[in-house]
This record gives C-alpha cells, structure tokens and sequence, in this order.
C-alpha cells in the first residue's frame, strides 16, 4: 500500500479521437443520469438502440421509481414477488457481498435510506426509537429467493438495488455490445465503467477518478488521479455530493446509510474507488468501503485478491490518498 497527499491535476485529454468509421460514440440519459459509449463496431452499425433497449429492462426490474418494476412490486407486496432474470443476478450476487462485507453492503437498508431521505419516500423524523424500529427490518436474512420468487418475511420488509443496478447496468450493456461482435470498448454510467481491448489510439483505456469536492451542485469537476483499464471496471463511491444539512441542527447527513446502526455514515473516509472484473462487483463493494470506513476496507480488500481499490480521506492536514499494492499497476505516471 502507498500513500500521498493529493496534487491536484490541471489538464489531462482522456481520450483522442481518429477518423475511423467503424468508432462509434453513443451519449445520452439512462437511470437518472448521463451514459457513455465508445465501441469499435465491427460492421460499422450503431448499437445504441440495442443498448439501450437493454438497459429498460434493467430499468424494469431494479428501479424503486418504476411503480411496476420487480423490486416496486416487491416492495408494495404483503410477502413477495416473481422475479426476472435481471432481479436474480443482482440479489445472488447482492447475497455474495453481503457476506462478504458482513453485512456493510445490505439491500434491505432501503427502510432506512427512505426514512433519512436519501430514497423513493419522503424524509422522516428520525429520533433513536425511530432508528430502532426500522433496523428490526433489516438484515438479508428477511428475505428468501425461491424458485424466481423472492419472499419476505414482514411486509415493511423494502429492497434498494441503488448500490448495484447501476454497476450492473454497465455490465448488460457492455455484453450487448459483446454480442455483436465487439472487443474494443468503454461503458459509462453515472460514472462506473467497464472496459474491453483498447481505445481510438491503440492503447489502454484512461480513466479519471474525482476530487471530492464537497459540493453537491458542483458543475465543475476536478479529476485526482488517472488509471489504465483494459477488461476491468471501475465504480466509485462517495458522499460529497449526495448529502444534506438540517435546517434546526445545522449537521450534515450524508447518503450513504450503515445497516448495522441505522444511521449516515460519519468518518473521515471521502470516496472509494474498486477496481474488479465486473462494474457490479465494484459498485456494491465502493458501497461496503463507504460504510467500513479507511481501515476496514483495506483490511477488506486485503482479504479479497480479486480486487483493488484506492480511498481519498480527510486528515487535520488535508484530503489525503492511498490504494492497494495491486492498484499501482493501473496508476498512470
């Protein structure tokens, strides 16, 4: 493991472009936010409509805004839903990493993430007997999947995908594109990314990785460090956007909820950064380490070879940075 403190990059090109018909880039809205295609086509056709087309049907099935998807309906049911396949690969693997994490990734924390306003219901009062309510909904041991239903045990029992679908999407995506035939390519969703080969220029994919500048209207963004993918993925998590301050107590609340305590996560960790095989994996375990906080989740990731991570964290004397051994290979210099 290595550390520094930041410096701050004023200019980087991430991407060049050449005149080469069978480069296509494909952007637009997808989940709430903005996605990015580059792919080389080997005929030349225009995937997007395939892709996104894909995407409605993870839309579909995860998304807690869609009043007839699988997890709303679940979400409303008294004891649970049918399922499709996009729901099954999501939970299985949401059941793998909450394992993993013990518990730190938990997509039953949906009650709690609604109740401090971070969800699909509005913002509550929340008080310690509140807070201990709620956790009595917590836990993935409430809910079962069986034969393509998943069943709960309460009805209050809510599922949230937020943490996951959004690295499974670039995942759907990507094996779109795979499926016709190409073997160069960058996925972007809201940020999390998965590569493939090489881009316009023959070499690895670069990628940046925020500042977290603590401002959630910020329009501007700073980038802190530049990596090299080529068939890995990217997702990051961080609470300098996603956060509000009560207006009668004037303290900060960020989005990212600890299903142990039933409270917003307070630590000196900013973001994490997961590099793994697939965007999915990345995405849930950026979560985990957002909730474990610096130490754990290097302990963490120590104990999980497959992947690599780099965390931005505050000191008394500034942001400072630090990764895995493993992750050195994808710094650029």
């Amino acid at each position: 493991m290595k550390s520094f403190s930041i410096l701050v990059l004023i200019l980087l090109t991430l991407t060049s472009c050449q005149d080469n018909s069978r480069w296509i880039k494909n952007q637009g809205r997808v989940f709430g936010t903005f996605y990015h295609l580059t792919y080389e086509s080997p005929d030349g056709k225009d995937l997007q409509a395939k892709v996104l087309a894909a995407l409605d049907s993870v839309n579909h099935s995860l998304s807690t805004y869609d009043s007839t998807s699988v997890i709303s309906l679940f979400n409303s049911s008294e004891k649970g839903t049918k399922t499709d396949a996009h729901f099954r690969n999501v939970f299985s693997a949401a059941q793998r990493i909450t394992d993993a994490t013990n518990g730190a990734f938990d997509m039953t924390v949906a009650p709690l993430v609604n109740a401090w306003g971070f969800g699909f219901t509005n913002r509550q009062k929340m008080t310690p007997g509140k807070i201990d309510s709620l956790l009595t909904l917590i836990g993935m041991n409430h809910v079962e999947l069986r034969n393509h239903f998943i069943y709960k045990d309460q009805k209050e029992i809510m599922l949230d995908a937020s943490a996951i679908a959004k690295g499974y999407g670039v995942d759907v995506a990507a094996k779109v594109l795979e499926r016709h035939g190409c073997k160069n390519y960058l996925v972007e969703i809201g940020g999390e990314v998965t590569t493939k080969g090489h881009n316009t220029r023959n070499t690895k994919w670069r990628v940046g990785i925020d500042r977290p500048i603590d401002d959630p209207s910020a329009s501007i963004r700073e980038i802190q460090i530049i990596i090299e993918l080529s068939g890995q993925a990217l997702a990051t998590s961080g609470n300098y956007r996603q956060f509000y301050i009560d207006e009668e107590t004037g303290q900060k609340y960020a989005h990212t909820i600890n299903p142990k305590t039933g409270r917003p996560v307070n630590h000196t960790l900013l973001s994490a950064s997961i590099v793994a095989h697939d965007c999915m994996t990345a995405d849930a375990f950026a979560t985990a380490c957002m909730v474990m906080g610096l130490d754990k989740s290097l302990d963490l990731l120590k104990k999980t070879p497959e992947l690599d991570g780099c965390f931005i964290y505050d000191t008394k004397d500034g942001m400072n940075i630090t990764w895995t051994e493993g992750f050195d290979k994808y710094i650029v210099e």
